[in-house]
Formats: C-alpha cells, structure tokens, sequence
C-alpha cells in the first residue's frame, strides 16, 4: 500500500540491466531528495521501458479529505511523473533528460464546464515550477476535461468529472546538477497538491481549486 515517504532512489526500473550510466543515477538521485508533504502520499512505480534508454517513474496521490495514515483507494487527485534518460540527447528534447506528467483530478460540481478551467489546468503546473525555481525548455502539454459515468453499483450510477493534464519538458541544465531536478520533484509535488486543493503548507484549506 502507498504510503507517505521521500521519493525512492531504490524504486527506478531502467531499460538497460546493465545499469544505468552515472548521470542517470545522480538525476534519480536528485528528484529521490525530495520530502513531500505528508498528506501526499508516494509510491514507485514501473517505468515504460520503451519512452527513452533509461526511465525512472514515482506516482503522487492525494486527497483533501484523507486522515493521516489512511489509504486512498479513490484519491481525488493523482499524478505520476517519468525521467526519460537518453545519453546521445534527442532534437525535440532539446537535451538528454525529459520529463513527463499526468495529473487527474476530480472536479467540483461547479466547476463542469468551465471554459476557463484548460488555462487555469495549464497555470497550476508553470506556476509550480516557477514558484520552485524548476527552469525548463520545450514545455508542451495537454489539459481535458472529462466525464464517465459507472454502472452496476448499488448505490447506482455515478458520474465522474475530472480535468485531466499530460505535459513533458526538459529540464535546463539537468546534466550534472542535482539540484535542477530535485526542485522539479518539488514542483511536482506543488503541482498535485494545487490541483487537490490543499491550502499551502501552514494555513488552513478555504476552498477547493480556487482559480
């Protein structure tokens, strides 16, 4: 079960059993540094082994309405974040790292069918990584709205809306300097905590996903 922890410099899974080279390994370094706050809740995960020569992937989950030490089964909000490695550098990269996310989370009722909510989706994620110093080249991304709805329950049917963000960048001057990546984990995780609405550290939750 996901539990509160620093991100795992023992949970990359990498293409090549051979091991990865040293640059890789001070990068995974890096973003494992990171202490999230505790209503975050972490854990490793299976990186796509085809993305790059070398991946590493952690999963961020989290909930306004989660107790200290409960799991989240449903958590409102998720994300996972990938480190894609490739030592002879790739030209759409513009480097030899990239970094992708996916973020899903669940939408207020009042908030469905907001046509300003894909900017607002959008600016969580570059205000994260410029309130964390988190510099970056070639940032493109996606965010959607979507809906689905179950059957089969007994409570009946339930209908979900959640907004949902894909984005990769590269970021600047990642090759050698740990503390590069390491705040763009703390970005991240600014990131899934925004989208939870949770309020920043020391102040008290007023209201979820204010714009």
């Amino acid at each position: 079960m996901p539990v509160p922890l620093s991100f795992d410099l023992e949970s990359p899974l990498v293409s090549d059993p051979n091991g990865p080279p040293e640059e890789f390994r001070r990068a995974v370094a890096a973003l494992s540094g990171v202490r999230p706050r505790p209503e975050l809740v972490v854990a490793p995960l299976d990186a796509p082994p085809r993305l790059a020569p070398f991946t590493w992937a952690v999963s961020v989950e989290a909930d306004v309405a989660r107790r200290p030490g409960e799991d989240l089964d449903e958590p409102d909000t998720s994300g996972r974040l990938i480190l894609l490695h490739d030592p002879a550098g790739q030209e759409a990269w513009e480097g030899r790292f990239r970094l992708v996310c996916f973020v899903q989370a669940r939408l207020d009722p009042e908030q469905v069918g907001d046509e300003m909510l894909p900017t607002v989706g959008w600016s969580w994620l570059t205000e994260a990584l410029d309130q964390n110093g988190a510099a970056y080249v070639a940032l493109g991304g996606t965010v959607t709205q979507t809906s689905s709805v179950r059957f089969g329950d007994i409570a009946g049917p339930r209908r979900n809306d959640d907004v949902e963000l894909r984005a990769s960048w590269t970021p600047v001057a990642a090759e050698g300097a740990n503390e590069d990546l390491r705040c763009h984990a703390e970005a991240f995780c600014t990131l899934i905590a925004t989208a939870a609405g949770l309020p920043p550290v020391g102040t008290a939750a007023m209201a979820h996903r204010i714009g």
